[in-house]
């Protein structure tokens, strides 16, 4: 008599089943801390010797670990340490293995200190070195990483994992010693052009001052002429101020040895349109005046056939008398620009009055 075999869906249904049963489970599922057949068998985990107990709890901390778990089976490793196995492997084990996800979670502090005691258990650890090695890493600490990788490699010499991470922190040792020495040097051309344009100002009779808030809008700075290879030549910012309309122009590179009527050519009519301000067409390359107010203001006129250099050296001050000079205001000269006429005279009887009720 023949019976029917069980068909191979129903074969592989209640295998499937013995997955659901603690005692055969192939790994911890995610609610398997509420499931109280699970919790009841975790429990048998405190019977038995410190290692018996601690060996326990790594095998279940093993199971989280493979499920990606890493936090709980942190919890599971550091039950299994605190109940102090006798036996140094299992500690050493439960030790590197916390080191482990605490490597997952980020706590790089927590990785080197577990790693440390495992390599005081055992000092050819070479797990306890390599974690050590990605830590100190991730902690940007290249030199430390390049010395944990050679010491595990003296005793471990065909660690290739331990090969590749000692060349991959080697490289980021010299890409940060090379971007420190960029850094360096950078600072240091920084502090001689500073140290040679102080120098520069000084001889010149540029007084530099900041304001209080002083985050200057003009993108420009003064500069040695890249030109000139003595350095002697500075271009400078410099601002043409038209008090009768409050409203500027600035010269972005003004090359001290270029005339100023080399600039008003360019600016004013006829060469240029009348500027949108000059509403009664007063400011034209031959009307215009140009004065410049020293530290100790003091009027200076500027003759438009003068050079900036020119002016600046009659804006020193003469022997016996304090400093002077034109101001660099935020890393700018100022010139005042007005038509010729009354404006200008208006302009500097204004002037005197303001500078009578200051002294």
């Amino acid at each position: 008599m023949a019976f029917p075999l069980p068909a191979e869906t129903d074969v592989h249904e209640k295998l499937a089943a013995f997955d659901d049963a603690p005692l055969f489970m192939k790994s911890l599922p995610e609610d398997a801390l509420d499931n109280p057949v699970v919790s009841a068998l975790q429990s048998l985990a405190f019977d038995g010797t410190p290692d018996e107990i601690a060996q326990n709890f790594k095998e279940q901390g093993n199971e989280y670990f493979k499920g990606r778990r890493h936090r709980e089976a942190l919890g599971f490793y550091t039950q299994g340490i605190d109940a102090k196995p006798t036996d140094s492997a299992i500690l050493e084990a439960l030790l590197c293995n916390r080191a482990a996800c605490s490597l997952e979670l980020k706590n790089f502090g927590s990785v080197l200190k577990d790693c440390s005691k495992a390599i005081v258990l055992n000092p050819k650890s070479s797990k306890a070195y390599y974690r050590s090695a990605l830590a100190l890493i991730s902690l940007e600490r290249f030199d430390e990483a390049v010395d944990c990788c050679q010491k595990c490699l003296q005793f471990d010499t065909d660690n290739t994992s331990m090969k590749s991470t000692l060349d991959r922190a080697k490289k980021l040792q010299e890409a940060r010693e090379k971007k420190e020495r960029k850094k360096a040097e950078e600072i240091h051309r920084e502090q001689v052009e500073k140290r040679l344009l102080n120098a520069a100002f000084q001889e010149r009779n540029i007084i530099a001052v900041d304001g209080p808030n002083s985050s200057s809008e003009i993108d420009y700075k003064p500069q040695f002429d890249p030109e000139d290879h003595t350095r002697q030549t500075l271009i400078l910012p410099a601002l043409f101020l038209y008090p009768q309309y409050a409203a500027s122009d600035i010269i972005a590179e003004f090359v001290e040895d270029t005339p100023f009527s080399a600039h008003i050519q360019r600016m004013f009519p006829p060469a240029v349109a009348t500027a949108y301000w000059d509403a009664k067409g007063e400011y034209s390359a031959d009307s215009v005046v140009i004065y410049a107010v020293t530290h100790r203001s003091r009027l200076l006129k500027v003759g438009k056939k003068m050079t900036l250099r020119d002016v600046l050296k009659a804006s020193g001050a003469k022997e016996g008398e304090p400093r002077d000079g034109l101001e660099l205001k935020d890393g700018c000269l100022s010139f005042v620009v007005l038509a010729k006429g009354d404006i200008e005279k208006s302009w500097i009887e204004d002037f005197k009055k303001v500078r009578s009720a200051s002294r």
